[in-house]
């Protein structure tokens, strides 16, 4: 059986990565070459960097994630989580900032969990 990981968002909600839903994946396919199998793997892919986004009046969180893909392709995605759903808004690969964030993480992750 394999095992379902869940991502924590700020409030501490837990959210079943099974209940992930593609958004705009025919958008980020034809502007930034992402796939929504790519974006998938981000979510089960360790380390996982997740951030609340700005909130705007009257509109869902958004949160922010760097991530790699199974081909180590290193991508931020934006998300907004519905009652039990992910719901991917864009996904593109990292700027050279995003992936220094991202390094940095996966340092810190190494150092207190060696399988990351």
């Amino acid at each position: 059986m394999m095992e379902v990981r869940r991502i924590v968002s700020n409030t501490g909600l837990l959210i079943p990565l099974e209940k992930l839903r593609q958004g705009n994946a025919e958008k980020n396919w034809s502007k930034h070459h992402v796939s929504r199998g790519e974006t998938e793997q981000v979510f089960f892919n360790r380390p996982l960097v997740v951030v609340a986004g700005e909130q705007h009046a009257e509109s869902t969180p958004r949160y922010y994630a760097l991530g790699h893909t199974d081909a180590q392709r290193l991508l931020f995605i934006v998300c907004t989580i519905r009652e039990d759903l992910i719901r991917v808004i864009s996904a593109c690969p990292m700027s050279r900032r995003e992936r220094r964030v991202y390094e940095h993480a996966k340092e810190e992750a190494t150092e207190t969990d060696p399988e990351v």
